[in-house]
């Protein structure tokens, strides 16, 4: 009987968890002397971005304690997302170069900015 009640319970529980991703259309915004300004748009799908500019490549995205946007504008760009912004309209986001000399790069900013939900 206990099994049964065991199954029942995990029946119920595991549709309830899903993985929080990035899905929709935003504006984003780059930090420039404390000023935002607004450069393209860009496109979420589960695990890849793609810039409304057909010149910028495909990005993808890794899901984690932050997320990663990978192959951001150009290969050395990486962007990450503190975890709970996931769910706002308006995310706050920081830059890391891959060729930074600290020893790991996520642990300096060169730059942040903004995506803004487009509705």
């Amino acid at each position: 009987m206990k099994y049964l009640t065991l199954i029942i319970t995990l029946f119920f529980i595991t549709p309830n968890q899903q993985t929080d991703k990035l899905t929709g259309r935003y504006n984003y915004l780059i930090e420039d002397d404390n000023v935002y300004v607004q450069k393209d748009k860009i496109t979420f799908n589960d695990s890849v971005f793609v810039f409304d500019n057909k010149y910028l490549p495909k990005g993808k995205i890794s899901y984690g304690n932050t997320i990663l946007l990978d192959n951001f504008i150009n290969t050395d760009l990486i962007i990450s997302i503190p975890k709970d912004q996931i769910k706002k309209d308006t995310i706050l986001f920081y830059m890391h170069d891959r060729q930074s000399s600290a020893a790991n790069y996520l642990d300096e900013v060169v730059g942040k900015g903004k995506l803004i939900k487009i509705k």
